[in-house]
């Protein structure tokens, strides 16, 4: 996979995998870059359908995808109807997924850190990761955790520490979302998912 490729997937929600935690906020960090990893080496031997398979459960664990919807959508998410809104989160979800998957479809000796030290953001942490390409290329990235009734959660990530991929989802849904309907942003959602499993990632 090109360093081009790469850096696209991690824009689409990515994440690493790193040695050692060493605060509670790194957990569901440490827990997705296991996902990717596991992905990663069985790689494309393995159907999509089966990798999907491997890493929703763990998206769905480490992230808060029902807060980064409604953050992404916006104000106009609570005025939809419930069950559009159960519509909307589970293809968000399948995109999140699909992401993941088509963009670290191979193992390439890289390694996913996660550095010692995390930073306070109001009442939600920062953790550091670095992507370590075995060429010695190093990306970096952070990872915005939120602790709700105990649990941390992914609910953002920053490339290269100020790249907020909420931001750029909310800018790309607000497009989609002009006429106050969701119909648009499902759809387009659902096309972006079969455009990943056939191996379309740019």
């Amino acid at each position: 996979m090109t360093t081009r490729r790469r850096l696209l997937a991690l824009m689409v929600l990515l994440a690493p995998t790193a040695a050692f935690a060493q605060s509670p906020a790194s957990a569901p960090v440490e827990a997705i870059n296991q996902g990717i990893l596991a992905v990663m080496h069985a790689g494309r031997s393995t159907s999509f359908a089966q990798r999907m398979r491997m890493m929703t459960a763990v998206v769905q664990a480490a992230f808060d995808l029902p807060r980064i919807l409604g953050s992404s959508v916006g104000l106009r998410f609570a005025a939809f109807p419930s069950p559009v809104q159960d519509e909307l989160l589970d293809v968000f979800t399948q995109f999140t997924v699909a992401s993941y998957v088509a963009n670290f479809d191979d193992y390439n000796g890289e390694r996913l850190d996660i550095l010692p030290d995390t930073r306070h953001v109001g009442n939600d942490e920062v953790v550091q990761t670095r992507l370590v390409q075995a060429s010695g290329d190093v990306l970096k990235l952070d990872y915005v955790v939120s602790r709700d009734s105990g649990s941390w959660k992914i609910i953002d990530v920053l490339l290269n520490g100020s790249i907020s991929r909420v931001a750029v989802q909310r800018s790309d849904f607000r497009a989609l979302l002009g006429g106050g309907e969701a119909g648009p942003l499902i759809t387009s959602l659902r096309s972006k998912v079969i455009r990943l499993a056939a191996g379309q990632t740019d």
